[in-house]
């Protein structure tokens, strides 16, 4: 699905120096890169404060600790999302509050989000699901209207753009109070381990995230706030910064990739391409079909019988899950949930795709499609 392999060796000498560089002067910890690459995201960015942590389901925990969020507050969320978004909710005895998506984006319906609003939401967790941005400027507009936290999961869409009706443009993450990102090896921006990093544009939130994510240290063995210990170390923040200055050439190579399926796809009568949306520039983290009167399981046995991966993500909603199961929620009560979670599949997209792979992919889809 990914080809690590292969871009690293394009970037080799950069990545090698950058990893011998913290090795020498052993900062493994807090080191001066991580110092760096938080000050050059920022840049990237446009934001404020970025604070790096240990991976991205850590960043959206501390988030929700920083905000005050207590037990028994709701949090409304995607119920076509990875588990991690919920998972955090759970863990911090808040409530998840699931909601349905737009069966063409994928992206949370805001419609579902206003119906689900209760006196205990607190939060949104809008997720910009496969590398474009949910409908921010609604989102906004409600948690304003109902006065409500925003916090962006943006694991897989870092580096898109989302343009308001009035023409200003931010990037993913950086509008509502706080965005959380992966930097897992196969996010567009992924490191060699684990790693993670939280970004908001409000000063007072900023210190309260970084203590939290620090021990609930103030300043060394002062402990203002209960916390844990969730940080990036300086061989990823060193990887990082030299990935960061091809993000979006990554992005653009991802782009070509998915634009070469939908010129081979297009018009089929059992497959829906992924649809862009008008206010945000597409990333493609996963590049996702929607099968219509297909056998999903076959066609991926298939195209592994010829060395083509293909994932599903996620062949089971979240409200389906046995550890998020509440009797508020049956079966069928999100339909767009259900069925994507039965049609999707998502074909390799990365930055190292050439026209000749993606030709042979796109012929074994089909030559098995048409069958």
């Amino acid at each position: 699905m990914v080809d690590l392999k292969t871009q690293y060796l394009k970037i080799k000498t950069e990545v090698d120096n950058a990893i011998q560089s913290v090795i020498d002067n052993t900062a493994f910890i807090n080191g001066p890169e991580v110092k760096n690459f938080q000050e050059e995201l920022e840049k990237y960015l446009g934001v404020k404060h970025v604070i790096p942590c240990a991976n991205g389901t850590d960043a959206l925990q501390i988030a929700m600790m920083a905000l005050g969020l207590k037990p028994g507050d709701e949090v409304i969320t995607a119920d076509f999302t990875y588990v991690a978004t919920a998972e955090v909710i759970g863990l911090l005895g808040l409530k998840p509050v699931l909601v349905d998506v737009y069966p063409n984006t994928f992206d949370i319906n805001v419609e579902a989000i206003e119906k689900a609003i209760s006196p205990k939401t607190k939060a949104i967790v809008p997720v910009h699901l496969f590398g474009q941005c949910a409908n921010m400027e609604a989102i906004m507009a409600l948690a304003k209207k109902y006065q409500l936290y925003v916090i962006e999961d943006t694991a897989q869409a870092i580096g898109a753009d989302y343009t308001f009706s009035d023409g200003k443009t931010c990037k993913a993450g950086t509008i509502g109070d706080v965005g959380c990102t992966s930097f897992f090896p196969s996010k567009n921006l992924g490191c060699y381990g684990d790693g993670g990093a939280m970004f908001t544009n409000n000063d007072e939130l900023a210190v309260k995230l970084k203590m939290i994510a620090n021990h609930g240290q103030s300043t060394q063995y002062v402990h203002d706030s209960i916390g844990v210990n969730s940080r990036l170390d300086s061989i990823q923040a060193a990887i990082l910064r030299v990935k960061l200055k091809h993000l979006d050439e990554y992005a653009a190579a991802r782009n070509k990739a998915a634009s070469y399926y939908d010129e081979k796809f297009a018009q089929h009568a059992k497959i829906i391409t992924p649809a862009r949306v008008k206010n945000s520039t597409h990333v493609f983290h996963q590049y996702t079909l929607q099968l219509i009167d297909v056998d999903r399981n076959a066609l991926r046995a298939y195209l592994a019988e010829h060395d083509i991966p293909a994932m599903v993500y996620y062949p089971i909603p979240l409200h389906l899950q046995k550890a998020y199961s509440d009797p508020r929620y049956q079966a069928g009560d999100f339909p767009v949930t259900e069925k994507l979670c039965s049609c999707v599949i998502s074909l390799p997209i990365h930055t190292e795709l050439e026209n000749e792979t993606l030709a042979y992919i796109c012929q074994k889809v089909l030559e098995f499609i048409n069958q």
